[in-house]
């Protein structure tokens, strides 16, 4: 079985979106939602993001 439910499917849909690093407005454009309930619901699956964001501050102090 490829998922429990329809929503798992979407849940893992726009967790994959996410750490693919599109921007999380875009997401919740895609999704049909704002920004603040993505971020509430999704913030815990995004992995690995503190690299990315510690280097592109770094790009905009250089």
């Amino acid at each position: 079985m490829l998922a429990r439910r329809p929503y798992d499917l979407r849940h893992a849909c726009l967790s994959t979106w996410l750490n693919a690093g599109v921007p999380p407005a875009r997401v919740a454009e895609w999704a049909g939602h704002g920004v603040d309930v993505l971020l509430r619901i999704y913030a815990d699956c995004v992995e690995g993001d503190d690299q990315i964001a510690l280097s592109r501050i770094g790009e905009a102090l250089s």
